[in-house]
C-alpha cells in the first residue's frame, strides 16, 4: 500500500524538489520515478509547466537533469502557437478553477497590470496548462506542492480549489502536502496545511 501512495505523489515532490532549485534531490526522485515506471512524457510536463511559478532558470536546469536521465526519449514536438486556440482554452480552464469569480480576478489584476491579466489566461492557463501529457488534476496537484514549498498563500488557496473542482479529493491534496517532508521543512508543510485547513473552514468541511 505505501508503495502506492509514495508513487502517487511523486509528481508533486518532483516540481516542489525543482521549484527549491534542490537539483540533487530532484535527480533522486527523477530516478525512483523512473524505476516505478512513472510516464516520461508526465515529468516532462510537471517540470515544464514549473516556468510558470519557479522561473524559466529553474525550469531549464530541471528539463535538462531529466534528458539526462532519459537520453534517449523523443521529445514531444512543439505546438502550433495559435493565440486564439490557447487563449480560449485557458478561459476555460480558469473559469473551472475560479468558477464565478472569473471575472473579478481578471478585472483586480486588470486593475494593476493589463499584461498579468492577459498572460494569466493566454499563458498560464492557455499555452502551459492546457496541454495534453498530464490530467488537469495532476497539474493542479503538483502546483499545490510547489506553492506549498513557496509559501505563497493566496495563490496556494485558489489551486486548492482548482485541485477540488478538478476532481482531487481533499485527502489528496492533504497527502500531496503531507508527502512534501522529503523536499521541504516542517515549517512548510504546517504553512501548506494551514492553508489547506482554511479553504476546508471556509467551505464548509470542517
Amino acid at each position: 500500500m505505501q508503495q502506492s501512495i509514495s508513487k502517487k505523489y511523486l509528481l508533486p515532490q518532483i516540481a516542489a524538489a525543482s521549484a527549491l532549485n534542490n537539483f540533487s534531490q530532484l535527480k533522486d526522485i527523477i530516478v525512483k520515478a523512473k524505476k516505478v515506471k512513472i510516464p516520461f512524457s508526465k515529468l516532462y510536463e510537471c517540470l515544464l509547466q514549473n516556468y510558470l511559478f519557479a522561473g524559466y532558470p529553474s525550469a531549464l536546469t530541471s528539463l535538462k537533469i531529466l534528458k539526462e536521465i532519459y537520453p534517449n526519449k523523443k521529445l514531444p514536438a512543439v505546438e502550433d502557437m495559435n493565440l486564439y486556440h490557447f487563449r480560449k482554452k485557458g478561459e476555460e480552464n480558469c473559469r473551472r478553477v475560479y468558477h464565478g469569480k472569473f471575472d473579478k480576478l481578471i478585472n483586480n489584476i486588470n486593475s494593476f497590470s493589463p499584461e498579468l491579466s492577459e498572460w494569466l489566461v493566454l499563458e498560464g492557463y492557455g499555452k502551459v496548462l492546457s496541454r495534453p501529457g498530464l490530467k488537469f488534476k495532476e497539474r493542479e496537484l503538483c502546483i499545490v506542492a510547489v506553492l506549498t514549498v513557496m509559501r505563497v498563500e493566496e495563490q496556494l488557496y485558489s489551486h486548492i480549489n482548482g485541485a477540488v473542482r478538478a476532481k482531487a479529493s481533499v485527502e489528496e491534496i492533504e497527502m500531496t502536502i503531507k508527502n512534501l517532508d522529503l523536499v521541504t521543512t516542517k515549517m512548510s508543510k504546517a504553512f501548506g496545511l494551514k492553508v489547506l485547513n482554511r479553504y476546508k473552514k471556509e467551505k464548509g468541511m470542517s
